[in-house]
């Protein structure tokens, strides 16, 4: 399986755990854009949750 990437909307280009925000609230887990701290769709969030750099 390859890299998952994620541009955002702000222009950032999400790759890894480190470039995600947790979001507080809810009964589910959620992310947002370390940058701007605009949300990332739940199933890309988690693909980019789980990749580390190497």
């Amino acid at each position: 399986m390859g890299e998952t990437t994620y541009r955002c909307e702000c222009g950032a280009t999400l790759r890894f755990r480190q470039d995600l925000t947790p979001e507080r609230g809810g009964t589910s887990r959620s992310w947002a854009c370390g940058d701007c701290g605009l949300p990332v769709p739940g199933v890309v969030a988690e693909r980019l949750s789980h990749q580390h750099p190497s």
